[in-house]
């Protein structure tokens, strides 16, 4: 290779680099928008292993919320926030399983109290209760990557399994729906 070719090539050399890097990130995001790229499926290292321990305040003052609250038969957590919009198109799913008997504990995540409450009062709340996580950092203990996440737990506080984005109606019945009826609650207790 003459001196002059390699001046060229490392003149070019980090467009070569952008361009290979764009066409990797341009294929990966059509395989996530045409479903080949299954990113809701991502493992959790969490599943099977005990809830873990939190406690948080409500987001209406009424109290508060832990990892407790979580342990009362087969629960979803849902993590969701005002500032979301995938938590806008799941939340009618929400709602109709919170309709069909499903215990649903929320957690607000690294949201605004008063936006959180006027977008329940919008949009309907489904959950028997709501614990405010300002800063993320239950999030964090739970492996949240961002919102929507949901988590089902069995009645002795272990977590069944993570879905990772909003929660649709292919996942409720061919997933959600039976693993509820499988779980057997080992404890009741009021919500």
């Amino acid at each position: 290779m003459t001196e002059q070719t390699r001046s060229a090539f490392r003149r070019f050399l980090p467009l070569i680099i952008f361009a290979l890097i764009a066409t990797v990130l341009v294929i990966a995001m059509t395989k996530i928008i045409n479903g080949d790229l299954r990113v809701r499926e991502v493992p959790s290292p969490l599943i099977g292993k005990p809830a873990p321990a939190f406690v948080l305040p409500e987001l209406y003052g009424r109290g508060e919320v832990s990892d407790k609250d979580v342990k009362c038969g087969a629960t979803l957590l849902n993590v969701w926030a005002s500032w979301c919009f995938a938590c806008r198109q799941e939340h009618e799913a929400m709602k109709w399983l919170a309709n069909n008997g499903v215990r649903i504990i929320g957690l607000n995540y690294k949201d605004k109290p008063e936006e959180a409450k006027q977008w329940l009062q919008l949009l309907g709340n489904p959950y028997l209760k709501i614990a405010s996580d300002f800063d993320g950092r239950v999030g964090i203990d739970w492996g949240v990557y961002g919102a929507p996440e949901t988590f089902v737990i069995d009645g002795r506080g272990i977590i069944r399994d993570k879905h990772i984005g909003p929660v649709d109606q292919q996942y409720i019945e061919e997933k959600l729906l039976p693993m509820i009826k499988d779980i057997e609650s080992v404890s009741k207790c009021e919500a």
